[in-house]
């Protein structure tokens, strides 16, 4: 076997935990050090009566175990260990489907309410509309708002190309719901409420992999079930939400990439004696697995870069996160060829692993890219369709394929506008104030005179309202919750903490390079799931980590209730103007909290 220097230093904290409040195992080498030699910092700590934390083994460092269940939950209920075990098996898919059940009910009722085309439901409902049934963006009157709503409904849709500014999956998607249900608001806010429940599963799903417990990753879930930003966006035809889900699809499937390639590392590795404190049969570290091993296939990560293709195939700002995500995979291939013991973890990953990533992650999303723009390929009528032939014939591209040169033409085009949109919006704000919902965006307003449209209040009249705002107490918890996740990453090396942060960076900070431009909060909505698992795990810790007392877990765990309530309080008390209830304008102005929220 390969010898393993004592020397090599763990780089992405592989040092995975049961739960988010469990303790580090230590900063372990690459390889496995000698029996009862420690980092020479802990050896002179010692003398004042410091005990290093135990270190799992590599197997457990590569490949994290689920906890088994906690025999005090069953017997607290009056269940046997086999029915606990039972129970929490069934937990870890039906968990995950009844808060995606609840937080479905909630975003289908009276989904068609208010019957009106709200905010930028203007473009992108008409849009998709035209995608269905011409293959590209055509052209609508100004006045195709009120005869799409009229009874009978008119559709004045004209074949001539329009000029859009964003790429078509988006609006793909918002026309199916109208294929199935109309050119109405429930068809075209039908897809967006699905793809928002599914997200809240799949967010589910992605927390109890992610932290290794199936009660964290539901309260991930039911807190996004609960957000009023989310809520909003899931009963909105706009594009943003579905950036979302596409980016939340392509984080799970790399983090099953992630579990899948670790186990394949661990499987390879030679077995020892009692080398590593386990146990007969254990694996240890070995520099040649680690630096030759391949490893194979890997669908779930091009399954990834499918699904950021279709993200940025969706809105542009995809492209951000799809050169985050793509460094964090290989940074995680990386930490986890250095657990395995490899001698140049960092030479090891551009070897066996940096181009496949490459294909599986850009070059794939790219080619999504442009399948996507098929419909418009495929006819005649979309706009700058035929600029190449008419316009673009010359040039050092002429070789390209005239379609291709329309499209590069159209593309660069539009990146002009997105640069120079500067025109003042009432509702835009700077992405500073995003986190503390600074400036939420007003989608659709009302004042009902008493007496009229449900105003009952003989005063002053009522207010109707549904306002992208973000559930208070939730986003402001976060803030926090980030503090503690910036801790875990930056002094503890948790690579789920830099996992979540990477999110938060890749859909929040490119905006600071635009901040001239007419920006808008409800684009915080692509990293708002990421908030959600950080709220979840620092609530980890707040509980305590595995084996704590009662004492201590009890306070955590009520503690963390608490602040559950408070944020489903919360969202109760907003859910007036996130529905658009009309409601007197006293109990509105209640409501907002914040001047900048009127």
């Amino acid at each position: 076997m390969a010898r393993v220097t004592t020397s090599d230093t763990v780089g992405e904290a592989d040092r995975e935990q049961a739960g988010p409040g469990a303790p580090d195992s230590g900063a372990g080498p690459g390889g496995e050090r000698a029996a009862g030699t420690l980092p020479r910092w802990q050896a002179r700590l010692r003398r004042f009566g410091y005990a290093a934390r135990p270190r799992p083994g590599v197997a457990d460092r590569l490949t994290p175990r689920f906890p088994a269940p906690d025999p005090r939950l069953g017997a607290l209920f009056g269940l046997g260990p086999e029915t606990a075990v039972r129970l929490a098996r069934w937990a870890a898919w039906g968990g995950p489907l009844l808060v995606a059940l609840v937080a479905g009910a909630l975003r289908f009722w009276d989904l068609g309410s208010p019957h009106a085309v709200i905010f930028d439901e203007t473009y992108y409902a008409k849009d998709a509309w035209s995608l269905i049934h011409l293959g590209y963006e055509g052209t609508w009157p100004d006045n195709a708002n009120d005869r799409i709503l009229a009874h009978p409904q008119e559709i004045p849709l004209s074949p001539e190309g329009s000029y859009v500014v964003h790429p078509p999956v988006g609006k793909w998607i918002i026309g199916l719901g109208e294929a199935l249900f109309g050119l109405d608001p429930f068809g075209w806010r039908f897809m967006t409420a699905v793809l928002g429940t599914l997200s809240v599963f799949m967010l589910c799903r992605i927390g109890r992999r992610l932290f290794r417990s199936t009660a964290l990753g539901c309260l991930a879930g039911a807190l996004m079930a609960v957000d009023g930003l989310h809520f909003v966006m899931s009963r909105t035809a706009l594009l943003d939400l579905v950036v979302m889900f596409w980016v939340l699809a392509a984080f799970g499937c790399l983090l099953v990439d992630r579990d899948k390639s670790r186990a394949l590392l661990a499987a390879r590795l030679p077995r020892g004696g009692t080398d590593d404190g386990l146990g007969e049969g254990a694996p240890l570290p070995d520099a040649y697995v680690g630096d030759r091993t391949g490893l194979g296939r890997r669908p779930w990560r091009l399954l990834a870069g499918l699904c950021l293709g279709l993200a940025f195939a969706t809105k542009w700002n995809g492209l951000y996160v799809l050169a985050a995500f793509g460094i964090l995979t290989v940074l995680w291939d990386m930490g986890a060829r250095r657990t395995a013991g490899a001698s140049r973890p960092f030479l090891a990953m551009l070897r066996k692993d940096a181009l496949p990533a490459f294909v599986s992650l850009p070059v794939l999303a790219l080619v999504t890219y442009a399948v996507s723009w098929t419909g418009w390929f495929a006819t005649s009528g979309g706009y700058f369709r035929d600029w190449a032939d008419k316009q673009g014939a010359a040039g050092p591209w002429g070789w390209l394929p005239g379609p291709l040169r329309s499209l590069w033409h159209y593309e660069s085009e539009v990146y002009s506008f997105h640069v120079n949109l500067t025109s003042h919006h009432t509702y835009q704000s700077n992405p500073f104030s995003w986190l503390v919902l600074g400036r939420p965006v007003s989608y659709f307003y009302e004042s009902p005179k008493a007496g009229t449209d449900g105003c009952t209040d003989k005063g002053e009249g009522c207010a109707r309202e549904v306002l992208a705002l973000g559930t208070p107490m939730l986003w402001w918890a976060a803030c926090a919750a980030l503090v503690y996740v910036l801790y875990r990453w930056f002094f503890r090396r948790d690579w789920r903490a830099g996992a979540l942060l990477c999110g938060v960076a890749a859909g929040y900070l490119p905006w600071f390079a635009y901040q001239e431009r007419t920006i808008f909060l409800f684009y915080a909505v692509v990293f708002l799931p990421f908030l959600c698992l950080g709220l979840a795990m620092a609530a980890g810790a707040l509980a305590g980590p595995p084996g704590t007392d009662e004492r201590r877990r009890t306070i955590g765990i009520v503690a963390v209730g608490v602040i559950g309530l408070l944020i489903v309080w919360n969202f109760v008390y907003f859910w007036p103007i996130y529905t658009g209830q009309t409601i007197p304008l006293e109990e509105w102005r209640h409501r907002m909290w914040l001047d900048t929220w009127i």
